[in-house]
């Protein structure tokens, strides 16, 4: 720390020391906590969905419905939209055993990391494509020409990562400054 003397007072600054992140050292703001509610919140979507789709709590998922029973994570939707714009498409897809892998990998995964705060930005990223993909699959949409809330969660991902979301009411911070994110920035 060191000591600066201004109009007579002595004020104290922080001096980052080597290695260390401006933004690290930035105080947080009343934003950065909104930022930081809004990953935990979006998170636990991810992840509740993870949790439904794998047990069937028979909430959206039936229990005889449920990964874990021998149900098909991707089917119910992906069935729904044969009438769609590009429902063969989409439809081929339900109950894939490698669609089924991917789809409850990337909820678990992209749930974990907004929740944890650590790799933000890769859950923004796979987690706003995977959103965008289901919009995609729901087109013509029934109620708006264009937006739903797969394109509104798209938006706040983004947000999320630009705002480094994960360092505030999360360990972002800390994963922000391991040897392997220092090294690979997209990591955070």
């Amino acid at each position: 720390m060191a000591i600066m003397e201004r109009s007579g007072r002595q004020e104290a600054r922080v001096v980052p020391g080597p290695g260390a992140h401006a933004a690290t050292q930035r105080a947080r703001r009343p934003v950065d906590y909104v930022w930081g509610v809004a990953r935990l919140a979006i998170g636990w979507v991810f992840l509740w969905a993870f949790v439904d789709k794998l047990l069937g709590l028979g909430l959206a998922t039936p229990e005889n419905k449920a990964w874990i029973n021998g149900g098909s994570p991707t089917t119910g939707f992906l069935k729904g939209t044969a009438e769609n714009a590009l429902g063969g498409f989409f439809s081929g897809l339900a109950g894939q055993g490698w669609a089924d892998w991917l789809f409850m990998i990337g909820l678990a995964g992209i749930g974990t990391a907004l929740i944890l705060g650590a790799g933000v930005r890769v859950a923004a990223v796979t987690g706003g494509l995977l959103l965008m993909l289901m919009w995609a699959a729901e087109l013509p949409l029934a109620n708006n020409p264009f937006l739903d809330e797969h394109v509104i969660y798209t938006i706040v991902l983004a947000g999320l990562a630009l705002a480094n979301a994960g360092d505030t009411v999360g360990i972002g911070r800390w994963w922000g400054g391991t040897a392997l994110v220092r090294r690979f920035p997209v990591l955070k």
